[in-house]
């Protein structure tokens, strides 16, 4: 492994960890070992199906089946979180609120200007 220099104010990152790569226990080797086994099963199934000569059908994904359901359906699956109603306030309310301000005091502005007989008013139809 190529030796890795810390930086002062940072961790190591996991995928540099040599504990994830030395010492692993013959459990934690034999699920990765299977959980690899399962993936190229998976893999060359779909290639034999992709690359079928004589093929009519459409492939069916499960996996992209599901993440296209749900995003066309995200309300039953929603959750609302902490994060999510900090975002929905976030981007939802605030510029509605801070547009309102916007606009109002500059009318409050022109108006109090055009009352003290200070602005000019010639006729402009950017204003």
């Amino acid at each position: 492994m190529a030796d890795y220099k810390e930086a002062p104010l940072a961790t190591r990152p996991r995928t540099l960890d040599p504990n994830d790569y030395f010492n692993l226990s013959q459990e934690k080797r034999r699920a990765d070992e299977e959980r690899a086994a399962l993936r190229a099963n998976l893999k060359r199934q779909y290639l034999t199906q992709l690359n079928n000569p004589s093929r009519t059908e459409l492939i069916e994904d499960p996996a992209l089946t599901r993440w296209v359901y749900a995003r066309a359906n995200p309300f039953p699956h929603f959750r609302p979180t902490f994060k999510t109603s900090l975002l929905g306030i976030v981007f939802g309310v605030v510029p509605l609120v801070t547009l309102y301000y916007i606009f109002k005091t500059d009318r409050d502005r022109k108006e109090a200007q055009i009352k003290a007989g200070t602005r000019d008013r010639k006729f402009n139809l950017a204003y």
